[in-house]
């Protein structure tokens, strides 16, 4: 490498940090992206409650019910409401969040008229999209852990502490279930990159913001419908949401580790496939707001 083009590469790749940093900025001042996070944050608060309610009510907590899974545990330890908010918020209110983001991270830009201006020299089109979807991945991580933390305080308020029982009915300390839940929360955020991949390669498909949206979160819903059909068996296993609840058994001792990892590698195989068609489609496409 010249010595010119040396200085030249690390401009650009600073420049792209700082169009990293501007994204993260437009992203999280936006009225739906805080609307998003603030109902991600009265999820477990709402669950808190109503567990608390139904308790002082003479209930035993929702065993026996089908709630979400640990939903039965919160009563004894609120630490437990980490793992039950996860639960509850994972199937739809989590990835709709995301699947708002990713679908407007191209497609807004697009239908804004930015677009063009966002790719000037020296953005490039591979870093823009390098850019957008590290911006998703940062608001799939910050979205699990504002679940997590307003569940641990809502838990901490209303319910107990202490040493944690897990699925396998040994005791850990509280220390170790809190860097579980830690644990947990990262395994959430990590469940939600290929579905944030999926999005990122629909938006590039149009120039509209919303129907990007609503194309992402369409095939979320119907993903999950046919992951709940026994006749789809074979297909199941390839299904990106097949695995996210494989999480509980991080709360088993000794933890399972399979279907963690088989959800980790599904993900992955997710980010490579749909990632590298938003790419393809992207550094192709005519550009033309």
């Amino acid at each position: 490498m010249s010595r010119s083009a040396a200085p030249d590469a690390v401009g650009r790749w600073t420049w792209g940090l700082a169009l990293f940093r501007s994204e993260l900025a437009i992203t999280f001042r936006r009225w739906r992206t805080l609307a998003l996070l603030a109902v991600l944050a009265a999820v477990p608060v709402l669950v808190g409650i109503a567990v608390k309610l139904e308790t002082d009510g003479g209930s035993s907590g929702g065993g026996g019910q089908g709630g979400p899974a640990f939903i039965t545990q919160v009563t004894n330890n609120g630490l437990f409401l980490v793992f039950t908010a996860l639960a509850a918020t994972l199937p739809f209110f989590l990835p709709m969040s995301i699947g708002v983001i990713a679908g407007d991270a191209i497609a807004g830009e697009a239908h804004g008229g930015t677009l063009r201006y966002l790719l000037v020299a020296p953005a490039g089109r591979t870093r823009l999209l390098l850019v957008k979807y590290a911006t998703t991945m940062t608001f799939c991580l910050v979205a699990t852990v504002v679940v997590a933390v307003f569940a641990l305080a809502t838990g901490a308020v209303l319910f107990p502490l202490g040493d944690v029982t897990t699925i396998s009915g040994t005791t850990i300390s509280f220390g170790a279930g809190l860097l579980r839940a830690l644990l947990v929360a990262l395994l959430v955020a990590a469940s939600l990159l290929g579905l944030a991949a999926l999005g990122l390669f629909v938006s590039t498909l149009t120039s509209s913001g919303i129907a990007a949206m609503a194309t992402t979160v369409g095939l979320l819903i119907t993903i999950q419908i046919l992951d709940a059909i026994p006749q789809l068996h074979a297909l199941r296993p390839y299904f990106f949401s097949h695995y996210w609840l494989s999480f509980a058994d991080v709360m088993r001792a000794p933890v399972y580790w399979d279907d963690v990892i088989r959800n980790l590698g599904l993900q992955g195989l997710y980010v490579a496939v749909f990632g590298s068609a938003a790419w393809a489609r992207f550094s192709t496409k005519d550009i033309t707001a």
